[in-house]
């Protein structure tokens, strides 16, 4: 039966060759991986995959150029098999290849090993000089470091040199005189603000300047009519923005500035995290409370869109508005909820907080697997992906911190003992589950510091201490040095490894949810700054909190408690006192 069915791949996969390819460029992509490495066995021909974003400019530009080429042609006619996939639609390969592109472009051997891997465009001439040497010699160029299954060292910490070196290079990367990371792209490095603004908070005024440039800087890549944040700018300035607005992207600028402006007080950052909300709400939001997927860079595929953008409202859509991607994923649906969930939090905004709970439960709904963990689309062709599972896990436990419902904190728990299951491997947790992927998905950087943040603040809200095995994994792995010292990575692993060594400050409303004070006080305790913190709300109708870890006086009237470094404070019972209490 597995013979049969493995034939009518191959029959399926050769069928489509010659259909030809909505790109206009002649070529019949496949796109199956298992069915076209299984043709590559057969026929002894190079894969040659083409990653490409489906929002990207210059992917539209290497199909009118380079894909268009006759000599390109000729030579995948002969020798290749051209299997492309949209990079959004699988992480696996996405994480894997993200430093190639995008467009990204990987040749493999028929038996799948990796031969050549190349990032962005590439010209026509340069690509046919490619082919024509892979196809002289194949010999493999130097692999991939994450490659190695190595077990990470013992221990969740970082060794003293390793934290030493990661600490120097967090503090010389920074572009003292524009602002963000000293590159030739600009963005917001999420982790490297994130850091900064807790250094700030631990009374660090240099890092608390620098966080505060770098989000005053990046507010030129906000688009000032329709709102969200364009990808980056080139050129080493904030002044030459690439257009695309990528769903995870939105939800990451809305949160950081959202800690930004609780953390630095100002009014400003909140306006920014406003308007993309207003952004997606209006062009991502899909019906039933998803976030689709992306927004294209180009009005017109191939066409630089600067122009375009410099109109107002009325010019851009009189002349059309960029694609939308219409894929509604797990992911990015996960990315917004916490972002949403967060503005609530710092503002007060209950629009947002409704929105937030509005997608948590299409997620619910449409994405989530009788396991806990959650599907990327309504089918996942190489999945699951640990990304989908991990943001919706953090997603709902930052709904339960904005709103103290314990069914968000219930499911999150569920997911996050379900990625431990399902994606844990000897070194690290790998981007998907392994299976018989013929491109092994391998551990991301991004997604241990992510999962080992998470899984360790969950922990304390949950009392479960396997999750802190959960997390100390991932960041032994991260604490490994040739992944450590890769690049942009410092300040994440930074912020692991300090949250894993002390306890999130927390705090505790004890009344009744219908009780007006309890409320206020709850508001006012989910307004204090910084993400790293605890805000558990007990009423007692509902039983013992989920962590009963400290022990509440039974009262007349509703009160709060702060508690930090074993020992909690006398019971506040006006809002203003608990802000004052960190006076």
């Amino acid at each position: 039966m597995r013979c049969l069915l493995l034939s009518l791949l191959v029959l399926a996969a050769g069928l489509a060759r010659p259909l030809g390819a909505a790109d206009g460029s002649g070529i019949g992509w496949l796109r199956d991986d298992r069915a076209a490495f299984a043709q590559a066995r057969t026929q002894g021909r190079f894969v040659l995959l083409y990653l490409e974003a489906v929002w990207c400019h210059w992917c539209h530009v290497m199909d009118q150029q380079t894909y268009a080429d006759a000599r390109v042609r000729k030579l995948l006619d002969a020798h290749y098999l051209t299997l492309r996939i949209d990079q959004d639609s699988r992480p696996d390969l996405a994480n894997r290849y993200r430093d190639y592109g995008w467009p990204a472009t990987i040749v493999f051997a028929p038996d799948g090993s990796e031969i050549v891997k190349r990032r962005g465009y590439i010209a026509p001439e340069n690509f046919a000089r490619l082919l024509q040497a892979i196809v002289d010699d194949p010999t493999p160029e130097r692999g991939d470091h994450r490659d190695e299954d190595a077990p990470p060292s013992p221990t969740g910490t970082l060794p003293e040199a390793l934290r030493t070196e990661l600490q120097r290079r967090h503090e010389d990367s920074y572009d003292e005189r524009l602002g963000g990371l000293d590159h030739r792209l600009k963005f917001i490095e999420r982790d490297s603000v994130e850091w900064a603004l807790t250094l700030a908070q631990q009374g660090d005024a240099q890092e608390r300047a620098r966080a505060e440039q770098t989000l005053d800087a990046a507010l030129a890549l906000l688009d000032p009519v329709w709102g969200g944040f364009y990808q980056y700018s080139t050129q080493g300035d904030w002044r030459h923005p690439h257009y695309e607005k990528l769903t995870t992207l939105q939800g990451e600028y809305l949160r950081i500035y959202a800690l930004g402006c609780a953390v630095l007080g100002r009014p400003r950052f909140c306006a920014a995290a406003q308007r993309v909300r207003a952004y997606a709400h209006t062009f991502l939001r899909a019906p039933g409370g998803g976030y689709r997927a992306s927004q294209d860079a180009d009005v017109r595929p191939g066409e630089h869109s600067a122009a375009y953008f410099a109109l107002d409202d009325a010019g851009r859509r009189a002349i059309g508005v960029p694609r939308v991607a219409p894929q509604v994923y797990a992911r990015e649906t996960g990315a917004m909820i916490e972002a949403l969930a967060t503005l609530s939090e710092v503002t007060g905004d209950r629009g947002a907080l409704a929105d937030a709970k509005a997608a948590a439960e299409w997620a619910l709904r449409e994405r989530r697997n009788p396991d806990a963990s959650y599907r990327h689309d309504a089918r996942d062709p190489g999945g699951p992906y640990l990304g989908d599972s991990l943001r919706m896990a953090r997603a709902l436990l930052a709904l339960y911190r904005a709103d103290g419902e314990r069914r968000w904190l219930a499911e999150s728990l569920a997911t996050t003992r379900r990625i431990d299951a399902l994606f844990r491997t000897r070194a690290g947790f790998a981007s998907a589950v392994q299976g018989d992927a013929p491109i092994a998905p391998l551990p991301t950087i991004e997604e241990q510091i992510s999962l080992a943040r998470h899984a360790n603040l969950l922990a304390h809200y949950s009392g479960d201490a396997s999750l802190r095995a959960t997390a100390e994994h991932a960041l032994a792995w991260l604490a490994k040095e040739e992944i450590a010292l890769a690049a942009f990575t410092e300040a994440g692993i930074l912020q692991a490894e300090q949250e894993l060594a002390r306890a999130p400050l927390h705090l505790t409303v004890v009344g009744a949810r219908d009780d007006a004070l309890a409320r206020a006080l709850h508001r006012a305790a989910q307004a204090r700054p910084g993400s790293y913190k605890r805000v558990d709300w007990w009423d007692r109708r509902e039983g013992p909190l989920p962590n009963p870890d400290v022990r509440y006086p039974v009262l007349k009237r509703a009160a709060a408690f702060v508690c930090n470094d074993r020992q909690c404070s006398l019971p506040i019972h006006d809002p203003e006192g608990v802000a004052a209490y960190f006076e």
